[in-house]
C-alpha cells in the first residue's frame, strides 16, 4: 500500500469542489431510496437505513493509501467441478505486471478502478465527531461505468445489511456518502481501524526477519521465540474466525462477498498483545451478489455475470444449485485467505508472497495439500507455517483442504468452518 501523509483536517468543501448529491437519496417511510443519475442504468432499490448524505457534514483528513483490483476471468489449470476463477481479487498498487504474470491463469487484467482512502470525520449532526474512513471511487472518466456500478452496489449492500436486526460486528459500517463535481463517489465508513490483514502480515513478516537477523544473532532465546509464535497463532486464529463470522452473516442474509482477500479484512489493532480486543471486519462489498430467489428474476448485472457463467460451466441447472455454487465460490476465496494468513505472518519477509503461494498450491500441487505440506517441511523458512497448520493433529490442513476442494459441492459452509475444531481454539 502506498501511503502519503498530509497534516490537519480540511473543510469538506475544499479542495474537493463537492456537490451534495451523487446518488439520489430520498427518505420515504423510514426507507432510503437509491435512484439512478441521469443517463445511468441503475434501478431503484429501497433499503432500511439512515445515512449522512450532505457533503458539508463531513471533513476530510489525510490520505491513507490506495489499491486496485485485478480481474481473473479464467484459469488454465484445475478446471474441475467449479473451480473459482471469475472473481475480482484485490491487489496492492505495488504489485508489478511481472507478479501478475506469475499466476498460472488466462485472461488476467488489472482493472481500471483505483480506490483511494482518506481519514475524516463527521462535523455536523447527531453523530458529530465520529471518525470515518472515506473510500473514494473514481469518476466516470477515470473509472468508467464499472466504478459507478461498484459504488452503487456497495452502498446498496451495506444499507440492506444495516437494515437487518442484529448487525454483525464483523462487517464494516457505512455511515453515508456524497459525490464530487468530477463524479467521484465518496463513501464514508466508520473508522474501526486503518490496517488490513495484508498490513498485519507485512508487519509480522518483517518482524520475523528482524528478529532472526538482528536480535537472534545477539541473544537467541527459544522460549521467547515460542511465546512470540504462540501469541501470533492466537491472533491469526481470531482474525480468521472474525472474517468467517462476517462471511457467515452475509450468507445468512443471502449475500455473497465475491472479493475476499487479506486487503478486504480491516483490523482495529495489529498489536498481538491486544488480541482480546481484536475485531476483524469485512469490507469491500462492491462485488457483493444478491442470491435471494427473487433476484434471479432479473438478468445478471455486469459485476455478477462472470459468477453465473462459471456456475453454468460447472453444471448447475436449478436456482438452488446456482446459489450453492455462489456460496461455495466465496468459501474457496476464504480458503485462499486462510492459506495466506497461515503462511505470511509466520514467514520472514521475502520468503513467500501471496501470488507465489497461490501459484504453488493451485498450480504446482493441484491443491494436493498433503504433497504441499511435504514440500514446505523441506524449507526451514516455512517451518512455523507448517507448525501452525499442524495444530490439533493437522486440523489446519484438514480445514484448508475442505475449503479448497475442487468440487464446489464438497466445500463446507461458513457456519461449518466456524465450528471446525481448528477454529474453536481447541487446536491451541
Amino acid at each position: 500500500m502506498n501511503c502519503t501523509i498530509s497534516s490537519g483536517f480540511l473543510p469538506g468543501r475544499n479542495p474537493l469542489e463537492i456537490r451534495k448529491i451523487g446518488f439520489r437519496y430520498n427518505f420515504v417511510d423510514g426507507f432510503v431510496q437509491f435512484s439512478q443519475r441521469a443517463g445511468g442504468k441503475r434501478c431503484i432499490r429501497c433499503v432500511r437505513s439512515c445515512l449522512v448524505t450532505d457533503a458539508e457534514d463531513f471533513e476530510v483528513g489525510r490520505f491513507i493509501g490506495s489499491y486496485g483490483f485485478m480481474n481473473v476471468t479464467s484459469y488454465s489449470s484445475l478446471n474441475r467441478g467449479g473451480f473459482s476463477g471469475g472473481g475480482l481479487y484485490q491487489m496492492e498498487a505495488s504489485y508489478s505486471t511481472e507478479d501478475i504474470e506469475r499466476l498460472k491463469v488466462q485472461d488476467v487484467g488489472e482493472g481500471q478502478v483505483k480506490i483511494r482512502l482518506y481519514e475524516g470525520r463527521i462535523s455536523k449532526g447527531p453523530i458529530r465527531g465520529t471518525r470515518v474512513i472515506f473510500k473514494v471511487y473514481p469518476g466516470l472518466r477515470a473509472g468508467g461505468v464499472e466504478a459507478d456500478m461498484m459504488a452503487a452496489n456497495e452502498v446498496n449492500c451495506h444499507a440492506f445489511l444495516q437494515g437487518k436486526s442484529g448487525v454483525s460486528q464483523n462487517i464494516q459500517i457505512l455511515l453515508g456518502g456524497f459525490e464530487t463535481k468530477t463524479g467521484e463517489q465518496w463513501l464514508a465508513f466508520r473508522n474501526d481501524g486503518i490496517y488490513s490483514a495484508a498490513d498485519y502480515s507485512k508487519i509480522t513478516s518483517e518482524d520475523i526477519f528482524k528478529y532472526r537477523n538482528e536480535v537472534g544473532q545477539i541473544s537467541w532465546n527459544p522460549m521467547v521465540w515460542e511465546e512470540k509464535m504462540r501469541r501470533r497463532r492466537k491472533f491469526v486464529l481470531k482474525l480468521l474466525y472474525g472474517a468467517m463470522s462476517g462471511l457467515d452473516f452475509l450468507h445468512s442474509n443471502e449475500r455473497l462477498h465475491q472479493s475476499i482477500g487479506p486487503a478486504s479484512v480491516v483490523l482495529n489493532t495489529v498489536m498481538e498483545k491486544d488480541v482480546n480486543y481484536l475485531v476483524p471486519r469485512l469490507r469491500d462489498l462492491a462485488f457483493s451478489v444478491d442470491i435471494r430467489y427473487s433476484s434471479f428474476d432479473t438478468s445478471p448485472g455486469m459485476l455478477s455475470e462472470g459468477l453465473w457463467r462459471r456456475a453454468s460451466a460447472a453444471g448447475t441447472l436449478t436456482l438452488l444449485e446456482k446459489r450453492a455454487f455462489g456460496i461455495a465460490d466465496d468459501i474457496f476465496e476464504a480458503g485462499l485467505l486462510f492459506l495466506y494468513m497461515s503462511f505470511l505472518p509466520f514467514c520472514e519477509a521475502g520468503a513467500v508472497d501471496g501470488l507465489s503461494l497461490q501459484r504453488l498450491f493451485e498450480g504446482t500441487f493441484q491443491l494436493d495439500l498433503e504433497a504441499a505440506r511435504e514440500y514446505c517441511l523441506e524449507d526451514d523458512r516455512l517451518r512455523e507455517a507448517v507448525k501452525f497448520l499442524d495444530l490439533g493433529n493437522r486440523a489446519g490442513w484438514e480445514l484448508l483442504q475442505a475449503m479448497l476442494n475442487p468440487d464446489y459441492r464438497q466445500r463446507p459452509t461458513a457456519s461449518a468452518v466456524l465450528s471446525h475444531r481448528f477454529m474453536t481454539s481447541t487446536a491451541l
